[in-house]
């Protein structure tokens, strides 16, 4: 069976997040808008239960149509369609807090979800906030959910996270560890690794030779090697390597400094070492409109780059900003793939 005519618009499952937190109360809002009609065909992939309890909390109403897989869907009916997988009641579960049941249920779920996208029947997935925690305590042993997803669509390559902030690009060498282990992690391998990463991305949302600036490690990009030798010895020959390959690459800049040059206009990306590096800036600069994207899977996914929100769930006050970046910024990647499709390993 083929998949019904959706006016060329990429069909994105949406994935409400661990229900304990906003995720269910963004999804409902954003849906009950239809800002995204023009952008993509939501299918949203869960239980109808948290998604009704997440329109009673933003104070909207959401009707559902529910469907056994996405090649039945009738898109041209009324009605948000639905995936009902009823594994969760939003009832027995206490919101608000970690929970093993939810982190278990939203595991499952984004499993289920990535063995649509690897048999092509969605073209991306777009899920509300998760809880590390709350996976973890539920059976998905990962650091982080990028790592899951590398695991479940088989990945063996290079992969990582990257924020979205106003069409400006962070991406970075180590993620979710310790700041000691992120230390043993940068190499010049892994540099190189990430910055060919970050192009190809940046590529496929639109970018033609994108301009990425990487940042210091060391305080004051080490002051010549007074304060470290990193950017001697590893981060200036990693960009010299990959500029000679034709990426266009500058740096290192001292990372106090480097997110000055990028918001002014002067790149469209920044590499930096580790997590924080990036994550400050770009929180400090529009917590409800980052986006976070895993790049270099099989399948594009992307989400809001803030959390659960535990402080105000029920209260329907949960800003959907970055739920609506992250749909838009799928359906972009998900239409550059179709336009210079990637092989990954």
């Amino acid at each position: 069976m083929t998949l019904p005519d959706r006016n060329g618009l990429p069909v994105l499952g949406l994935m409400l997040g661990d229900c304990t937190g906003i995720g269910p109360e963004q999804c409902a809002r954003v849906l009950a808008g239809g800002q995204q009609e023009g952008v993509a065909r939501l299918l949203v992939v869960g239980d109808a239960r948290a998604l009704q309890q997440g329109a009673r909390d933003a104070g909207v109403s959401v009707t559902c149509r529910a469907y056994p897989t996405p090649e039945h869907v009738d898109w041209s009916s009324a009605g948000v369609p639905i995936i009902d997988l009823a594994n969760l009641d939003p009832g027995v579960i206490e919101r608000g807090r970690v929970s093993v049941e939810s982190g278990r249920v939203a595991g499952e779920t984004l499993a289920f979800m990535i063995d649509l996208a690897l048999t092509a029947r969605i073209d991306g997935i777009t899920f509300a906030p998760l809880n590390k925690a709350a996976l973890h305590a539920g059976g998905w042993h990962f650091n982080d959910e990028h790592q899951m997803f590398a695991h479940l669509t088989g990945h063996r390559g290079f992969f990582g996270e990257m924020n979205v902030l106003d069409n400006l690009w962070m991406s970075r060498v180590t993620s979710h560890v310790s700041l000691r282990t992120a230390l043993e992690q940068i190499t010049a391998e892994r540099i190189d690794q990430a910055l060919t990463l970050a192009a190809e991305t940046m590529e496929s949302a639109g970018f033609e030779n994108p301009r990425i600036a990487v940042a210091a490690l060391n305080p004051h990009g080490g002051e010549g090697g007074l304060f470290g030798a990193e950017e001697i010895e590893l981060i200036a020959p990693a960009v010299a390597k990959a500029a000679a390959r034709g990426i266009r690459c500058r740096g290192p800049f001292p990372a106090d400094t480097v997110f000055l040059k990028a918001f002014a206009g002067d790149y469209d990306g920044v590499l930096t070492m580790y997590h924080d590096q990036g994550q400050i800036a770009t929180k400090l600069k529009g917590f409800n409109r980052g986006v976070t994207v895993t790049g270099g899977l099989k399948t594009v996914f992307t989400t809001p780059a803030h959390g659960t929100a535990f402080d105000i769930v029920g209260k329907g006050i949960a800003s959907t900003g970055a739920l609506e970046e992250a749909v838009r910024l799928c359906a972009r990647l998900a239409a550059g793939r179709k336009r210079r499709p990637t092989v990954a390993s």
